[in-house]
């Protein structure tokens, strides 16, 4: 008979390993959206291997994976290197996620607004509840964690996890555009600098999508998108590209 121990040993092994690849991954994607790595930031998998203490093989598996997301890029026979973003790349990020989202909900109103079930609204206004307070506060780093919680929610709606996971990875980028320039700003001149400059519409969003309410979504979003850009364009003035 044979035995399946040396198998299930092996699988074990490949589950660790991939836990602890998506844990680097998400650790190493929270220091770069905190603006603790900076855009055009080199490192290398040795480096990051001994920082945290791992192997190689999860840390070059996980760094593939943040350069397939957009955040690093592969330097060959160097590293990686914390890719950075212009105001010209932000612009093409909200255009990609404007040209998806209006698509869907001018030529399929009832997949882009579904009849979802009462508890994941639930769970959505939670998030947006949460994201607007730390908006009108300025904290930046709560801010980061549910914005992103409340886009992924509420893009799960559509019940297409590939539009979900593209629009997702659209925001990441474009949270990682905007996160260094509004830390120079909080550095300057405090928190209170971004106190009630940020979006912070999200529980007015989220209600409109339980309601079905078609116009309202799509002024939501035009708002949206205007104040993100508005905001770029100031912040790219105040601090001109090289």
């Amino acid at each position: 008979m044979l035995s399946i121990e040396p198998a299930l040993c092996r699988l074990t092994a490949v589950i660790q390993r991939s836990t602890l690849r998506e844990q680097l991954a998400d650790a190493l994607r929270e220091e770069i959206l905190a603006g603790r790595l900076a855009p055009g930031g080199e490192f290398t998998v040795r480096e990051i291997a001994e920082q945290y203490g791992v192997s190689a093989t999860p840390v070059r598996e996980a760094l593939v994976d943040l350069s397939a997301q957009g955040l690093l890029e592969i330097e060959q026979h160097r590293g990686f290197r914390i890719r950075h973003y212009t105001f010209a790349d932000f612009r093409d990020l909200v255009e990609a996620q404007t040209l998806v989202t209006k698509g869907i909900l001018h030529h399929e109103p009832a997949r882009a607004l579904p009849a979802a079930a009462p508890e994941a609204f639930t769970s959505i206004r939670r998030r947006a509840a949460a994201a607007r307070q730390s908006a009108l506060a300025g904290d930046l780093d709560v801010l980061i964690a549910y914005d992103l919680r409340f886009w992924r929610e509420l893009d799960a709606l559509l019940g297409n996890p590939h539009i979900s996971e593209f629009l997702d990875r659209l925001r990441v980028r474009c949270w990682a555009f905007a996160v260094p320039r509004l830390r120079r700003l909080t550095r300057e001149g405090g928190e209170r600098d971004l106190a009630g400059r940020l979006w912070a519409a999200h529980p007015e969003l989220a209600d409109a999508v339980e309601r079905r309410d078609v116009p309202e979504t799509e002024r939501l979003l035009r708002g949206h998108r205007a104040h993100a850009l508005s905001m770029a364009e100031e912040l790219t003035a105040a601090w001109p590209e090289p």
